[in-house]
């Protein structure tokens, strides 16, 4: 696999070095003239944790979560006051973990970023089944969130069971959905698990939009090496015939593709942290990317809030960008929208796509992978397919590595990869 992604990483930046992660940071970060700009916010804390989830998180404790919380409050302020003028945001999008144990607490949250930022495009939020309820609902949309994404995974027994989840009251949910709107609710499946049919997934699709989702996402399970999880991997070509057959009856169902994975009923349902520009994390384990920089934060919860509570930013690793190895991040992740626009591709780097990878769009287009019209370049059935196989080399070959060893190390001195 790293060989693979090696030789991808060297073609791609025109380098053989490899993306070099230290542990200095600036304190001040560059984010005033960034556009498109979004905002994360990590909150780890979980009831139960499940064995295939390779995301930071901790057993829920009341204590921790507060002080954790009051931390997260810090942070925002050290980073949203380093300067005067407020900043035009895109969204804020809260994952984990679990956000809805700090249900709460999160108007404290975001009136605190909204002090130092003006989100235009409304606020996010994860949510667990259980968590689905009108109480817990109504606090969230009180609080200001207007998207909701819900963790369900599979509606199925037998998957339930492979996955360690509980099974989902979805009339109960669908009747706490009816009771609280939100502008999208969006509901999480993994798809390739072990003996998985296409019956199985459209199963859960049709079942999600009749308990009141009008977006879905589709997420291929991947091996983590760090994870508990004993989950078989689908073979390649049983994968790819699985993920073309449930794409087939999403198109021909008319629902709207707006990613590799994800699928809605009207174009105005949208749920995605993935595919900004530039964004600003804060928690810990949450990311930020800038113009010409990559940082991480510490996976500790308890060396995030001492960091924090001594003055600093809770920065464990940062990357400054070569410009091909800012481009090949920009395209990886907008590619994630299934559609690359070369105008915006220039107009955040001022040189034109086609200079630059010109070859490379060129032999896109011959083997199928991409068709090229009005300005951009939008993926084929063939071209989303190989996009997820090698996001999945990807994934095992840099994040699990990565994270891998921010587990054990709360500040790593340097990686490379």
């Amino acid at each position: 696999m790293s060989i693979i992604t090696d030789l991808t990483r060297m073609w791609l930046t025109r380098s053989g070095k490899p993306f070099t992660f230290t542990n200095e940071y600036d304190e001040t970060l560059p984010y005033a003239d960034c556009q498109g700009l979004g905002l994360y916010v990590h909150i780890p804390f979980c009831r139960k944790i499940c064995s295939f989830c390779p995301y930071c998180k901790v057993v829920y404790d009341r204590e921790t979560c507060d002080r954790y919380i009051d931390a997260l409050l810090k942070e925002i302020c050290m980073v949203g006051s380093q300067y005067p003028e407020k900043k035009q945001v895109t969204s804020l999008y809260f994952g984990g973990g679990t956000p809805a144990l700090a249900a709460d607490r999160l108007k404290e949250i975001i009136d605190t970023m909204e002090a130092y930022f003006d989100i235009t495009e409304g606020i996010g939020l994860e949510l667990h089944p259980e968590n689905v309820t009108v109480p817990t609902l109504q606090m969230l949309k009180d609080a200001g969130v207007t998207k909701i994404s819900i963790g369900i995974q599979s509606f199925q027994k037998k998957y339930q069971s492979v996955l360690g989840r509980e099974p989902v009251d979805f009339s109960a949910m669908a009747q706490a959905l009816s009771k609280v709107s939100f502008e999208t609710v969006s509901m999480d499946f993994i798809f390739a698990l072990p003996g998985q049919t296409y019956e199985d997934l459209k199963a859960d699709i049709e079942l999600a939009f009749q308990s009141g989702a009008n977006h879905i996402a589709i997420y291929p399970f991947i091996d983590f090496s760090f994870t508990a999880s004993d989950v078989p991997v689908m073979a390649k070509t049983e994968k790819r015939t699985l993920l073309d057959a449930v794409t087939g009856y999403c198109e021909d169902m008319g629902y709207h593709r707006d990613s590799i994975w994800t699928f809605s009923n009207t174009k105005t349902a949208r749920y995605s942290s993935m595919t900004r520009d530039n964004f600003l994390g804060f928690g810990c384990s949450a990311t930020t990317l800038l113009q010409k920089q990559f940082k991480i934060n510490t996976f500790s919860v308890e060396e995030y809030c001492k960091r924090v509570n001594s003055g600093k930013l809770p920065t464990s690793l940062t990357i400054r960008f070569s410009l091909r190895q800012r481009m090949v991040y920009y395209l990886f992740w907008t590619a994630y929208s299934t559609r690359v626009d070369a105008r915006g591709f220039e107009d955040f780097f001022g040189v034109p796509l086609k200079k630059m990878y010109g070859l490379e769009l060129f032999l896109a287009k011959c083997l199928g992978f991409v068709t090229e019209e009005n300005g951009g370049y939008t993926m084929t059935k063939k071209g989303a397919f190989y996009y997820h196989y090698y996001e999945n080399f990807y994934t095992l070959s840099y994040i699990d590595q990565m994270w891998g060893i921010m587990r054990k190390e709360a500040f790593p001195k340097r990686l490379e990869l």
